[in-house]
């Protein structure tokens, strides 16, 4: 990619859902690896020690009514969930940055499904943290599209010789 506005800017946003996929991943390994009992003592050690302001406050009462989602039968989807994410958004990532041109249609209809699942969890909760994921997201879309375009016009130089152009 060379050193455009808009390739510094794709490789900022890959590189943060890079990061984003990583979490994603870890935190699922995480919780497959910790058993419910440590997950809900981690649960109320944080809420009892005020560490999300007050134990009755609204922010304590979601964290742990979350916790105790986790310990129940929601665990198994909520670890499948965090593990496939973490690894779908670490593949197209990596290809991404490989520029291999199939990565990028994918790349796209992936984000779009992600923005279709944010902005529907936006207006069910009133989450204004989710338009503004919705929003980061569909910027993504515009710069890989973007450079999609650019590769496809043949001005990428990493062209892979044998391969179709998609």
């Amino acid at each position: 990619m060379p050193g455009t506005t808009t390739d510094r800017l794709l490789r900022a946003a890959l590189f943060l859902k890079g990061l984003d996929g990583s979490v994603e991943l870890l935190a699922g390994v995480a919780l497959a690896v910790a058993g419910p009992r440590a997950v809900g003592g981690l649960t109320r050690r944080v809420v009892e020690h005020h560490l999300l302001g007050s134990p009755r406050g609204a922010l304590a009462e979601r964290f742990a009514a979350s916790g105790a989602a986790l310990t129940g039968g929601d665990r198994t989807l909520v670890v499948l969930y965090l593990v496939l994410h973490g690894l779908v958004k670490l593949g197209l990532v990596v290809a991404l940055l490989r520029q291999l041109r199939a990565a990028y249609p994918v790349a796209v209809a992936v984000l779009a499904m992600l923005v279709a699942f944010e902005v529907d969890g936006a207006v069910r909760r009133g989450s204004a943290l989710l338009w503004v994921a919705a929003a980061l997201d569909l910027a993504i879309i515009v710069l890989v599209v973007r450079e999609y375009r650019r590769l496809r016009a043949g001005l990428g130089s990493r062209r892979r010789p044998g391969v179709p152009d998609p």
